[in-house]
């Protein structure tokens, strides 16, 4: 045992509590505690420490009861039409996955997914995120992506990535569709009798479970894929996508010059899928969420507490 560990081991009780009670009872400041008892700041840090590794002191944290399965997710669900809503508390700072990983595990956790069913991803920087966190374990199952390969630079547009990271987190079976999201004429063809490519499009088809990331309106966003026209008049409807999907504000596909020979799930696929999980969090796709729950993409929501508030405000 270290001479610090020793020190700590020997700390009364009745100093241990004197200081606790002061820090959590009375506000006092780890300053004040140490003049009043006559030791330093670095010991009543320790003092507060051992309180609590003995018991001493327990911290509790209450869910509120609209973010834990409460009023706020059926209240959204309803509004919605959606199956199920998983909240929450609001998310800050520029990663999102630590935020929303145990909604999104809840959501998973309640799907029951049993060794060789498939989960379909889609791309995008939030299911990315959330695939590299820890999700539960859900060994046996498939991971195939929703949507082709990109030339994007960033790892969040390369779909086989999130499978493989998905795929790493829950004990699963990775997929891989060696295809672009949006290919010329005459490789969409080829593609469409490759075996390998033709292995992962009829796993869609098969899928139980997928996570898919909403799109904000995409003439807003900094940053779109490389094949996405921006400067195509139809685009100027679309509120949001799903696999790359564009819809309106009521749900219904925006086309655009190419996106016929997309690579990526359907929408009748996506409808078809039991377990469809929306993971998206924020103002500026607020119109996207509600307008791709309209069209049938998903069937279920991941998201914060502050986004199901605007999410309702907008729906009344």
């Amino acid at each position: 045992m270290n001479v610090d560990a020793a020190q700590e081991a020997r700390f009364p009780q009745e100093l241990m509590y004197a200081a606790a009670s002061q820090y959590y009872l009375h506000d006092a400041t780890q300053a004040d505690i140490a003049k009043r008892l006559g030791v330093s700041r670095a010991t009543v840090s320790r003092l507060l420490t051992e309180a609590r590794r003995q018991g001493i002191v327990e911290i509790k944290v209450h869910r509120p009861e609209r973010l834990a399965g409460g009023h706020l997710a059926s209240e959204v669900a309803a509004a919605l039409n959606l199956h199920d809503v998983h909240l929450v508390p609001k998310v800050s700072g520029p990663a999102l996955g630590p935020w929303l990983a145990p909604g999104l595990a809840k959501a998973l956790a309640a799907v029951g997914l049993e060794s060789g069913d498939v989960v379909l991803v889609s791309s995008g920087s939030t299911v990315y995120e959330c695939a590299r966190e820890g999700l539960g374990r859900f060994p046996g199952v498939r991971i195939a992506p929703a949507v082709g390969g990109q030339q994007d630079p960033q790892p969040w547009f390369q779909t086989n990535e999130t499978t493989r990271l998905l795929a790493d987190q829950v004990g699963g079976v990775p997929h891989y569709l060696h295809a672009p999201a949006l290919p010329g004429p005459e490789l969409f063809y080829s593609l469409q009798h490759e075996p390998s490519v033709r292995r992962v499009m009829d796993l869609w088809a098969q899928a139980r479970c997928a996570v898919v990331g909403v799109g904000s309106p995409p003439l807003t966003r900094q940053v779109v894929p490389a094949f996405v026209p921006r400067d195509e008049p139809s685009l100027r409807r679309a509120v949001g996508d799903v696999c790359s999907r564009f819809y309106d504000r009521d749900g219904e596909p925006v086309d655009y010059p190419g996106s016929e020979r997309l690579v990526a799930a359907g929408l009748e696929e996506l409808r078809r899928i039991p377990h469809s999980i929306a993971v998206a969090v924020g103002g500026e796709k607020v119109a996207s969420i509600i307008a791709g729950a309209r069209g049938g993409y998903f069937n279920r929501l991941v998201t914060d507490a502050l986004t199901a508030e605007s999410i309702l405000a907008a729906t009344r």
